[in-house]
């Protein structure tokens, strides 16, 4: 099959002015790239000729950090990302309820409320989940993940009570001046309640391609499962056996989850794709939720005496994982929102790259996930070891306005420090975290370069990025990060035609419409597999 693009806008990502008037698409391929006249020449009598009609064709977009086995059953939970107040949350989830013909024995699972942008700003209760229902087990999840709350039957069937104590690493609400809990629940105190949801009979094939979809339509062809369980590593091995993966998903089990014993059970697997499927490496989790503030920091956070948030581990602990992941030549990456979480990961992983003997270990590539609150120190650091940093951007514009309040002026202004990186010499890459944001990566490339809250605020406009950086970042830089630059992430010849067409050039347009602009075809390896 042969494909010629020819009368738009081609952006390469090779050079940042590169002037492009068509590409030869060939068996999934990029053949050439040129003039429309040497390509045609090049070209067989029965190629496609696709006039771009002054569109712009340019790489498909690369997803570095996300959750797709969560995107699917995301979409499927009560949407309470646009309630304002606990009555919406109560009337989402009663007309969910109905729409879905619940009945007293089904879960019911909400997910995308914020406190901050809810008139109470505070998390619900279960008070406000039972006036809902006493019988259905409910519970919602905060938009981060890392936090949420169930009325009385889910804390029940949970086992959670006044008598449950709490746990390192997470937080049980109380009613003021007792130990019943409130049905607010944070970090690792809401696995009891997971646990509760797992054997629910669900039809994993068509959630799975439900989340595929998702990331099509946004022009997205290899994603993440950034904190694989055993069973969503066996989801995916299925589905890629029966060909029912359009896009590349690479997975990454958690250490905690026996991640080491997952890539050991599956060499077939193990950092080689197997029909769009393979594990890349390992995943741990540092702390929480900046938003949220159970991010673990160094200072505490404004307006408290002491509070800093909290880890999830100890320093032995992460210094345990860090070897492991060196010794098994795995990439590993971890979550840190905080400076402290940074602090910690960066000291356990030199100090392990020290002692390692491998002649791979300055390759591995391992990357911190979300770098909210890395210090100009701790890039430096991250530097010297090559740990890639993948930035969650659009915090700047979504939680922007919180984390001034949060963290103060100084701290506030420099979450998702992407200049500070760049200038580092760091391969930046961009991320939505999904399901916590929808995978929108122009909104995302908007986010760095304008950097504005949802106030309308600026917010620190020195860590502001050019455009063409913050392409690189979801493309090309994103591919670094897989180990797949040499196959992805730009258009040249012999690597694969895995494209996207926009409605506009976001190089061209104002830098503030950048987010207007609209995915109109999604192409993996030559083939069309969305188009507006």
């Amino acid at each position: 099959m042969e494909t010629l693009y020819y009368g738009g806008d081609i952006i390469t990502m090779e050079q940042e002015n590169e002037e492009v008037e068509a590409v030869l698409v060939r068996d999934g391929k990029i053949q050439q790239k040129g003039s429309k006249l040497e390509l045609e020449a090049q070209a067989s009598e029965g190629v496609q000729r696709i006039d771009l009609e002054g569109k712009t064709l340019m790489p498909s977009f690369i997803d570095p950090h996300g959750h797709i086995s969560f995107v699917g059953p995301v979409e499927q939970m009560a949407n309470l990302s646009e309630c304002t107040n606990f009555k919406e949350i109560q009337e989402t989830l009663e007309t969910y309820m109905t729409e879905n013909h619940h009945d007293s024995n089904s879960p019911v699972i909400g997910f995308g409320y914020d406190p901050t942008r809810l008139e109470e700003q505070q998390h619900p209760t279960k008070e406000i989940l039972n006036a809902v229902s006493t019988e259905s087990p409910i519970f919602i999840l905060h938009a981060s993940g890392h936090m949420g709350c169930g009325n009385d039957r889910i804390l029940d069937l949970a086992g959670i009570g006044q008598d449950t104590p709490d746990e390192d690493g997470g937080t049980i609400g109380r009613i003021e001046g007792s130990r019943e809990p409130n049905g607010y629940l944070e970090e690792g105190a809401m696995k009891p309640v997971q646990k509760t949801f797992s054997g629910r009979n669900l039809d994993y094939f068509k959630i799975a391609k439900q989340g595929q979809d998702v990331y099509i339509r946004n022009g997205i062809t290899t994603v993440q499962d950034g904190a694989s369980s055993r069973q969503t590593v066996q989801l995916f091995q299925a589905l890629a056996q029966e060909e029912k993966l359009q896009i590349d998903v690479v997975s990454y089990p958690t250490m905690e989850g026996g991640g080491r014993d997952i890539m050991k059970e599956n060499p077939d697997f193990a950092k080689v794709y197997q029909n769009r499927f393979k594990i890349g490496g390992y995943k741990i989790f540092l702390d929480g939720s900046p938003q949220g503030k159970t991010a673990w920091l160094t200072e505490p956070y404004e307006g408290e005496e002491s509070y800093r948030g909290y880890p999830w581990y100890t320093d032995e602990q992460v210094k345990a994982y860090t070897t492991e992941a060196i010794e098994d030549g795995a990439q590993l990456l971890t979550h840190c929102n905080g400076d402290a979480a940074a602090d910690q990961l960066l000291t356990s992983y030199e100090k392990a790259l020290e002692a390692s003997d491998r002649s791979d270990k300055n390759d591995l590539r391992p990357v911190m996930i979300h770098c909210q609150t890395v210090r100009n120190d701790q890039l430096d650091q991250m530097a010297r070891i090559r740990m890639i940093p993948s930035i969650f951007m659009a915090h700047t514009y979504y939680w922007g306005d919180v984390h001034l309040k949060n963290l103060g002026d100084q701290r506030g202004r420099r979450i998702s420090p992407a200049r500070s990186a760049l200038d580092r010499g760091l391969c930046v890459n961009f991320h939505q975290d999904p399901p916590v944001l929808k995978p929108d990566m122009l909104h995302t490339i908007w986010c760095a370069v304008n950097r504005q809250t949802r106030s309308g605020a600026s917010i620190g406009p020195e860590e502001r990025v050019s455009v063409y950086e913050a392409l690189q970042a979801v493309t090309i830089n994103a591919a670094y990060q897989y180990r797949e630059e040499d196959e992805k992430g730009s258009i040249t010849e012999g690597k694969l035609a895995d494209l996207v067409v926009l409605d506009q050039n976001p190089l061209k347009v104002d830098p503030f419409s950048i987010r207007d602009i609209q995915v109109l075809e999604t192409i993996k390896e030559g083939e069309s597999i969305y188009r507006v």
